[in-house]
């Protein structure tokens, strides 16, 4: 997917009636109360009476004997169910306004979440609507439309908002079922999740190493049953849960229900037709304590009618209803019979999108139009229905998520660097291999940076002056290790114009956040690397020109000191550890190396005391002063390093 522009305008529509949820036809003469936006209550009638519709719903099925590229009958069917439902949205003003003040703004996508309780309104393909007169791209589909992109979502009404953090590390389930000899898309859809986590699957040289990674990210449950689903997720927290099966009908106090088609336990020749409580409770499993691990984000649904309800008499909507209404923030399904190809297509489309970081409700909008070209003879665009909860810090929570992922992919590349590094610095690689290691080094260090680069050049105009110095400051630090690769490898040219970048957008990062104490010390450190000398006159000219700055810096941390705790307080430490180091550069006159080494001591001790879940930041920081030791090596700074790695190994 390209980047798409961040700016996402929500607009909510509710639509309400009286009474219970369930048990009422829908009927010409209901009125329902639609909400919009700041303006008053809107009444607006469904100009459906509930049998026919449900008969007319039924020629939206793929019949057997027919072409669906040739079922002129069903196209039109679509068509005329359409333009009613774009004339239902038209009668609400409100609505109307907050799309044509979207139009306005060039590039911004339009999020339209409905909202609503009664059973009936979820029968209806809202998905499917076509723009009425006033509304973005008249007389064409509204969800397809690129005028004004509107992607839309439905959401279950609840008394209080739905806990979510979208921003956890992805572990995917993929669980498939084909019971008594049927057939589902399996090995497709395996191959669409293979491919979208493949920038986080580190590179090993073996076949079984490459697997032992896979498995990390990937958990494949074939010929699932609910019992095996069930005890998958009350021991293992997964993020993201793709079912693909078959749906099935299913009869409940007298009425027709759909449900998904899952092996049985008694074996894979029996149809164990499961409903959506059960599967909401089998995905949100307690362990034998008790404790639910935690519920998946998002569930996607490869199975047919996941979000049909269907019948509209007794309590319980439809698969995707239960999901949300059970707790699980984004359910994705098919309102309709879902074709095999468009199956694989919305794997493929939805996966790359989220694990990329992408917006969902971008991905969403994607997907429909991928469908619509990709596969034209069937209405699959029209058939994805997604159940949303939106928390109103969600923007931040999908743009974190999205640095993370970014983050994790650089790392992929950087561990594979280390590994081939040590093949050189160790002396494990012949004079031919050698060749071979300096060609993937270079090639993963450009596309290190060509993922900095798009990370950068993506829209920032709604991030803080930290976040955005954030980025830069991680370039920098990347250009840095990249530095160190292409020196131990003995590329010393090459590593040279890395430490020149590193240093250029250290300098820009600090510019933009200069309260940033950690990027004005790496500022400091890249200097000190670049300049290393234990010329008394050397060290007397980076005295005279930084020696502000370091005490600047120094002032600034020392003060951060005291209203840091935990974690962010480790940091802090670490910092004024390296400070302490880089006082014998920047105030060699004043630099009594007994003092800086008990000062650098007592910082480190400091950070083992404090209590820590994650020791990464005593790793990060002893790696730092490894470096000082051995690739930035100098009689200047070589006892004060070695007195920080010594401090810091205590705790091993």
């Amino acid at each position: 997917m390209k980047a798409q522009s961040t700016d996402i305008r929500s607009v909510k529509l509710e639509l309400l009636r009286a009474g219970p949820t369930h048990n009422q036809l829908l009927s010409p003469l209901t009125n329902y109360i639609a909400l919009c936006g700041s303006d008053g209550p809107v009444t607006i009638n469904i100009p459906f009476e509930h049998r026919q519709l449900l008969m007319r719903l039924k020629r939206l099925k793929y019949p057997l004997d027919k072409d669906p590229a040739t079922d002129d009958q069903r196209q039109a069917e679509l068509r005329d169910i359409g333009e009613s439902l774009g004339r239902i949205f038209a009668e609400v003003p409100a609505l109307i306004s907050e799309l044509g003040a979207a139009a306005a703004e060039k590039g911004s996508l339009v999020h339209l979440s409905l909202s609503m309780s009664a059973f009936e309104l979820g029968l209806l393909p809202f998905e499917a609507a076509i723009a009425a007169d006033g509304f973005p791209g008249t007389g064409a589909p509204l969800f397809l439309q690129m005028r004004t992109p509107v992607s839309m979502t439905r959401e279950v009404r609840r008394g209080r908002p739905l806990p979510m953090n979208w921003a956890r590390t992805p572990k995917v389930l993929f669980a498939f079922a084909a019971p008594a000899g049927s057939y589902v898309p399996s090995q497709s859809h395996l191959q669409a999740l293979r491919e979208a986590i493949e920038p986080w699957v580190k590179l090993k040289d073996s076949p079984q190493e490459r697997i032992s990674e896979v498995k990390k990210l990937l958990t494949v449950l074939p010929q699932a049953t609910l019992e095996q689903l069930r005890t998958l997720c009350a021991t293992q927290e997964f993020t993201h849960v793709h079912i693909l099966a078959h749906g099935a009908p299913y009869q409940e106090s007298g009425d027709e229900h759909y449900g998904v088609a899952l092996c049985s336990e008694a074996g894979p020749d029996q149809v164990d037709v499961v409903d959506g409580e059960r599967l909401a409770i089998a995905l949100t499993a307690n362990d034998a304590l008790g404790t639910t691990h935690c519920r998946p984000t998002v569930v996607t649904l490869a199975t047919c009618d996941s979000g049909n309800i269907n019948s509209v008499l007794t309590p319980g909507g439809s698969i995707a209803h239960e999901l949300n209404s059970s707790g699980i923030p984004w359910v994705i399904a098919s309102q309709f019979p879902l074709w095999m190809k468009a199956s694989a297509i919305a794997a493929k489309v939805l996966y790359s999108g989220l694990l990329k970081g992408d917006d969902p409700r971008w991905v969403l909008h994607e997907l429909r139009q991928r469908l619509r070209t990709d596969a034209p003879e069937t209405h699959d665009w029209a058939s994805i229905v997604a159940y949303a909860t939106v928390p109103p810090d969600f923007d931040l929570q999908v743009q974190q998520f999205h640095a993370s992922q970014t983050q994790r992919k650089i790392e992929v590349k950087f561990d594979r660097i280390d590994e081939l590094v040590k093949t050189i610095t160790q002396g494990l690689a012949t004079s031919d291999h050698q060749t071979d290691v300096h060609q993937e080094l270079t090639a993963l260090s450009e596309a290190i940076r060509q993922e900095l680069k798009e990370w950068r050049d993506e829209p920032h105009d709604h991030l803080t002056k930290e976040e955005w110095s954030m980025r830069l400051g991680l370039t920098a630090a990347s250009e840095k290790r990249i530095g160190i690769a292409l020196h131990l490898i003995g590329a010393e040219k090459e590593a040279q114009q890395a430490y020149k970048c590193c240093f250029e957008f250290y300098q820009a990062a600090w510019t933009i956040d200069q309260a940033n104490h950690w990027m004005l010390t790496q500022y400091l450190s890249v200097i000190a690397i670049r300049n290393r000398t234990d010329d008394a006159a050397g060290l007397q000219k980076l005295s005279e020109k930084y020696g502000t700055t370091w005490c600047t810096a120094l002032e600034m941390t020392s003060w951060k000191l005291n209203l840091s705790s935990g974690k962010d307080k480790v940091y802090v430490l670490a910092t004024l550890a390296e400070l302490t180091l880089l006082n014998a550069v920047y105030h060699p006159d004043k630099a009594d190396l007994k003092a800086l080494q008990d000062t650098i001591q007592q910082y480190c001790k400091a950070m083992l005391d404090e209590p820590l879940n994650d020791k990464f930041p005593i790793l990060s920081t002893k790696r730092q002063f490894g470096r000082y030791l051995q690739e930035w090596q100098s009689p200047i700074w070589a006892d004060l390093a070695q007195i920080a790695v010594d401090a810091l190994t205590e705790d091993e």
